[in-house]
Order: structure tokens, then C-alpha cells, then sequence
């Protein structure tokens, strides 16, 4: 009889899946705080979200390669591996398989309260422009075209400090992780600058299938799961830093698109390397050459054609490589989930944020200009 009733006992949630769901619980309520409570958001993301991202990083930066990508590649075997649970454990009744979906659930539970505990209130904090005290009042045309020049005028010193192919692409002198080393001093330089940075040392890991995640126009993505910050090597070699120094941003805790864009342009001017900071001005410019497309195209055009000959070289190579990418389903599908991404997390320009760097570039020179 024992043995009998042994094979008929229903299936119970496990304790470990109902403290998941208690702190969820907890992680929905720090949520709504975050949104109404500027002030929470600012104290929980430098206070206590730290520690959280310290350690997710700690725990996988002794991965060779990106732990996030290996997630995703095994995703299919995970799948079959849950499936083949489920059959042979958890579909006696109906029961069994509710409860079989509790534990699947209580896993996804455990993905949001590490978004929730470890970066959402990035997204609620003081912007930016005031804890750098930016005056970001609208931008006019004439101010994009003068932030255009300026940084045109840095580019062209810089110029002369970069090796450039027959193609007009220029290359990178060191290796990712020389480049890592290089960025770390610069992050240790902006820190006692920035208090809002947090201080610790940590690497950017190369996407392995970079060629194919080009095609969603996807230069480099921050996983607040795996603590990673995770590098398309596949684009042109002059993106690559100031793209590094973005996720790098994100990993401290800088979650808005356009400021974790522009604290990557602060970081970068804090480097001693001029490829480094070539990356960085570059960058920015596109943003704001873009914006002053939109805004007045005559002066646009003034701007371009004061760039740099190896500049416009650099451009032209670009838009040469981008044009396998350009225009795909797969780059559809990423743009319009991150769009939806980004204004659910209170981004109402939703991909259009990542834009906004080029009004706090105006911004900064601004002020500098005053």
C-alpha cells in the first residue's frame, strides 16, 4: 500500500520556485517605486543595484567568450530537455502540468527580479543632463552645425594619429583585450570626475556569430543576466571602442540609451589613446551630422564638406560595409522589440533615444562655449 500511494502522490510546487515568487513579489513593489520615486530610483541604483551587477559580472568574467551568447545557441536543447521532463514527469494530470509550469515560470520570475534588482531603476533616475548640470533646452539647427565643427576640428587633429586602409577604413593598433585595459584607465579617470559611475574592473566580451547579429543592426548588447557586456566585432574597426565603452556604461548602471551613448563619448575623451578618442568623436558626430540632416540639410552639407578627407573615406567604407545589412526582416523584428523595450521602460522616443546624444553633445559645448 505504501509503495502505491508513493506513485499517487501529487506533485507539490517546490519551496524554492514559492520563494522566487515571494520575491517577485518584492521586485514588483520596488518596480512602482522606481517609477514614482526619482529620488529611490537615484539611492537604489547607486546603493544597492551595484553590488548586484559586481557580482553577475564577477561570476562570468572568467568565461573566455560571451556566456549570454552560449544561452542563447542552447536555447533549442534547453527546450528539448524541458519538454522531455515534462512528458515523462509532469503529465499524469492536469495538475502535475500546472504545477510543471509553476517551475517553468518561477525561472522566468528569477530573469525579471534581476532586471528589477540589478538595472530597472537606471531607467528612473536623474537624467543625465542635470547631474551633469546641461542646459538642454532645444536644439536649433545652427547649434548642431557649430557641435558638428567643433568636433570636426578634433577629428582632423586626430587624423594624423590613425592608420587608415586603402579602403578608407582605419584600423585598430591592439588587440580587444589591450583595448579593454585601455578603456578600464579611462573608466578609472572618469570615475573621480563622475560620482554617478560605478567603480569596478571588468572586461567586454566579442559576439561569436558577430556576422550574423549584424544583420539586426546590432553593435553591441549589455546582458543584465550574465553581468556581461557583450561587443560586435563584425562592424568597422573605428566603432568598436566607443561601442565598448557604451556597454561598459550600461554595466555601471547607466540604462538610458542616450546617456549611456554620451557618458561612452566622456569616458572615451578621459583616454590617453588617440584611437580611442577618434572613435568617440566619430561616433558622436554621426549622431549629430544626422540630426542637422533632419534639421537644415544646406548646412548639412557645409559640415560635410568640411570633414577630413580620410573622414569622409571612413564614411564612405561604412556605407559600403552597412549595405549587406541595410534593409532585412531580422533587422525589422530587433528594431521594432527594442522599440517596444525601450518605451516600456519609460523611453517614450522609444529607438529614437539612442538620437538624443546629439542634443546633450549640443549641450555639452554649450556649456563649454559659454
Amino acid at each position: 500500500m505504501k509503495n502505491d500511494f508513493t506513485k499517487t502522490k501529487k506533485k507539490r510546487l517546490p519551496l524554492l520556485s514559492k520563494l522566487i515568487f515571494a520575491w517577485s513579489a518584492v521586485s514588483i513593489l520596488l518596480y512602482i517605486l522606481f517609477t514614482v520615486n526619482t529620488p529611490f530610483a537615484d539611492w537604489f541604483n547607486g546603493a544597492v543595484s551595484p553590488w548586484g551587477r559586481r557580482i553577475m559580472a564577477l561570476l562570468t568574467a572568467w568565461i573566455p567568450f560571451s556566456f549570454a551568447e552560449m544561452l542563447l545557441l542552447l536555447l533549442p536543447v534547453w527546450l528539448i530537455l524541458l519538454v522531455g521532463v515534462a512528458y515523462r514527469r509532469y503529465c499524469n494530470s492536469w495538475h502535475d502540468t500546472f504545477v510543471f509550469l509553476g517551475i517553468l515560470f518561477s525561472g522566468v520570475c528569477v530573469v525579471l527580479n534581476l532586471f528589477v534588482w540589478n538595472f530597472a531603476s537606471g531607467y528612473h533616475t536623474t537624467s543625465l543632463d542635470k547631474k551633469l548640470g546641461l542646459d538642454r533646452s532645444p536644439v536649433t539647427a545652427r547649434e548642431l552645425y557649430e557641435t558638428a565643427r567643433i568636433l570636426t576640428e578634433e577629428l582632423e587633429e586626430l587624423c594624423h594619429e590613425t592608420v587608415a586602409l586603402e579602403s578608407g577604413e582605419t584600423v585598430m593598433p591592439y588587440s580587444y583585450t589591450e583595448m579593454n585595459q585601455k578603456l578600464m584607465a579611462a573608466y578609472e579617470k572618469a570615475e573621480k570626475k563622475y560620482d554617478f559611475l560605478d567603480h569596478f574592473s571588468s572586461s567586454v566580451k566579442p559576439i561569436m556569430l558577430s556576422e550574423p547579429m549584424s544583420y539586426t543592426h546590432i553593435t553591441g548588447v549589455y546582458t543584465f543576466f550574465t553581468g556581461e557586456a557583450n561587443i560586435n566585432v563584425n562592424f568597422p574597426d573605428y566603432t568598436i571602442p566607443y561601442t565598448a565603452a557604451h556597454e561598459l556604461a550600461h554595466q555601471r548602471g547607466i540604462a538610458r540609451e542616450d546617456e549611456a551613448n554620451f557618458v561612452a563619448f566622456l569616458v572615451c575623451m578621459e583616454s590617453d589613446d588617440p584611437y580611442i578618442r577618434y572613435s568617440a568623436y566619430l561616433n558622436v558626430y554621426e549622431y549629430v551630422a544626422t540630426a542637422l540632416a533632419r534639421a537644415d540639410r544646406a548646412l548639412y552639407k557645409e559640415a560635410y564638406s568640411a570633414l577630413p578627407p580620410q573622414i569622409r573615406r571612413e564614411e564612405a567604407a561604412y556605407s559600403a560595409f552597412f549595405e549587406k545589412y541595410r534593409d532585412n526582416v531580422a533587422a525589422d523584428v530587433s528594431q521594432a522589440t527594442n522599440d517596444a523595450y525601450l518605451k516600456g521602460q519609460g523611453a517614450s522616443q522609444g529607438t529614437k533615444s539612442y538620437g538624443l546624444v546629439a542634443e546633450l553633445a549640443v549641450a555639452y559645448y554649450r556649456l563649454r562655449l559659454k
